[in-house]
């Protein structure tokens, strides 16, 4: 059993990584400022602590490691959701770099066993091919710029303190309790509200999409199976879907036809046409590989929009 602080905990990701912890009886502190996640989302029990607190208060966040003690530390607290990254660029890079930074500065002192950075693949360019770790960085928004930050100041951290530092460039996340309006909760929403004709923007972009539980799985591999050093992995499926293709699943689970209306309103004015990870990194480093079939996935959240 070990003590695992997990910043970010109450959102989408953090949530399924905390009841995978707390069902495998470690002993986990929550730190989350609520702006996105949902205390309700955690199983809070006896060997559940929660704080709520912004990872830009230094201070207060310095007092809660000294007292916790965490031997791992999960850093997923972040701004991601894209447009709302372009919309509000200084409060994204304020929490995405200065909170980053804070966390790593207190653990230079706290010393824990290991701290894992939730990266993410928009610090890769636009490309057809999967990206595998050795790919080239370059990124094409704000969020991606500030997530490269975080990687850069965990680099520095390794570098610095020797401390066992994971970064997870994770990509697209879909399933249960998701925080933002991403495609995939986007459909799910418009369909649980009765309408058949929805309203999106761009069809044709793939993305790779890893069930959220899978997700959890692998940052809980990581934990377990590198012991040592400083490592870059992708955290993702291995294969692409575009939003044609999952409006088309759509239809055929809920046996019903689906009409779609694109609007500019929700039209990016710089798309990638694909976002595909190679993960032979992290099945190499922990035998981990995703369980959950990407329609398997979608048809639970639209038996979910049913009630059934």
């Amino acid at each position: 059993m070990k003590r695992i602080l997990v910043t970010g905990g109450a959102g989408f990701i953090g949530s399924h990584l905390v009841k995978a912890l707390v069902k495998s009886n470690h002993n986990v502190l929550v730190v989350d400022d609520l702006s996105f996640g949902k205390k309700e989302f955690l199983p809070l029990n006896g060997s559940l602590k929660f704080v709520q607190l912004d990872i830009t208060n230094k201070i207060l966040l310095e007092e809660i490691f000294l007292q916790f003690k965490p031997e791992i530390v999960v850093h997923l607290a972040a701004i991601h959701f894209i447009p709302y990254c372009n919309a509000h660029p200084v409060e994204t890079s304020k929490v995405n770099i200065i909170g980053t930074r804070n966390i790593l500065d207190i653990c230079r002192n706290t010393i824990p066993e290991m701290v894992l950075y939730a990266s993410t693949a928009a610090v890769y360019p636009i490309r057809d091919e999967a990206n595998d770790e050795e790919s080239e960085v370059n990124p094409i928004d704000i969020y991606g710029i500030t997530k490269l930050a975080g990687e850069d100041l965990c680099k520095l951290f390794y570098n610095e303190t020797g401390i066992n530092t994971v970064v997870m460039r994770f990509f697209n996340a879909y399933g249960p309790n998701e925080t933002n309006a991403h495609v995939i909760p986007e459909i799910v929403r418009q369909l649980k509200s009765g309408k058949r004709k929805i309203e999106l923007g761009n069809l044709a972009p793939k993305r790779d999409y890893i069930h959220v539980k899978d997700k959890a799985k692998a940052i809980m591999a990581l934990m377990e199976k590198v012991k040592n050093g400083y490592q870059v992995v992708n955290i993702g499926s291995g294969n692409e879907y575009s939003v044609s293709e999952i409006l088309r699943y759509c239809e055929e689970i809920l046996k019903e036809n689906i009409e779609v209306v694109s609007t500019k309103e929700r039209t990016r004015k710089m798309e990638r046409k694909h976002l595909l990870a190679n993960i032979n990194k992290i099945k190499n480093l922990t035998g981990w590989s995703p369980r959950v079939e990407f329609k398997a996935g979608l048809r639970d959240l639209l038996l979910r929009v049913n009630g059934n």
